[in-house]
């Protein structure tokens, strides 16, 4: 039987991780249950991941990629004024991105939280802090594009966490302050 040419199979193989994360967590995760969800012989999966932390890994930058191409999108890449403007803009980004499906920044934040107990995922977790860090120095210095994510890793993971409403007057005000720098 001849070997079918299927160049889609790896990203199918990661979509197919990504659901069943956000089905059954990163504990439900194996070659079999993306196999089978990706509807895939079982060794697809381990020809394209020899491990579950290269499909992690794979699965974190597939994730990391949402939100920062939502800040390349927004007008935080085109805005010149800093200040309260690009405090409104991060907050929108922010509110729109809680808008959508909660389940969406949920699955990503298990992935980036995942790379606490496995350090394959550190770099790609950076990558995602640098990847933002770097659009948000096109607005500010390099120092107060970090602050603006760490505090917006923050917000997200309250509201995650704490299951409440994501409010965007607050959001706003504290990213005010760091833009501005006050304490």
């Amino acid at each position: 039987m001849a070997r079918r040419y299927d160049p889609e199979r790896r990203t199918r193989i990661i979509d197919a991780a990504l659901r069943v994360i956000a089905a059954d967590g990163i504990a439900g995760l194996s070659h079999r249950t993306v196999a089978a969800e990706a509807d895939v012989p079982l060794g697809s999966t381990t020809y394209h991941f020899g491990s579950l932390d290269e499909l992690l890994t794979a699965a974190l930058r597939r994730s990391n990629e949402n939100f920062a191409q939502a800040l390349r999108d927004s007008e935080v890449c085109a805005g010149e004024e800093t200040g309260a403007g690009l405090a409104d803009e991060l907050t929108r980004v922010l509110g729109e991105w809680f808008a959508g499906e909660r389940g969406a920044i949920e699955l990503e934040y298990e992935l980036y939280l995942a790379a606490l107990r496995r350090p394959a995922l550190r770099p790609v977790a950076a990558e995602w802090t640098e990847s933002a860090v770097e659009v948000l120095s096109a607005r500010t210095d390099p120092a107060t594009a970090r602050a603006l994510v760490a505090l917006m890793d923050g917000v997200c993971l309250q509201v995650l966490l704490t299951g409440s409403a994501f409010d965007a007057a607050y959001t706003r005000e504290m990213l005010t302050r760091v833009v501005d720098g006050c304490a």
